[in-house]
């Protein structure tokens, strides 16, 4: 990950995009996905897209992110996530909440 990693103190900050394909809409994933990075103190936002994908972006703590992107490998009840398309990214810091976005 080289650079896309900033070091505060010992705990590291990532930054992650990830879009979801299956049934991810219409399940209460964005709610579910909104909870559970309140719960791990992740900022970023999470959005449906047109296409019947879920797209997400992740900043924080990289183990707190990486439990974001579990999550989302098998979304709550009634999904069915067939695929995740993950790409690291620099870390901005810029998001100071987590938001869905409609």
């Amino acid at each position: 990950m080289g650079n896309l990693l900033i070091s505060e103190g010992k705990k590291m900050k990532v930054r992650a995009h990830i879009l979801v394909s299956g049934r991810v809409q219409g399940v209460f994933f964005r709610s579910q996905t909104k909870h559970t990075a309140d719960n791990h103190d992740v900022k970023g936002w999470v959005r449906n897209l047109p296409d019947g994908r879920l797209e997400a972006v992740f900043e924080g703590e990289q183990d707190a992110v990486q439990k974001l992107i579990d999550f989302c490998k098998r979304g709550p009840s009634g999904a069915r996530v067939t695929n995740i398309d993950l790409n690291w990214q620099t870390y901005t810091g810029t998001t100071n909440r987590f938001k869905i976005k409609y």
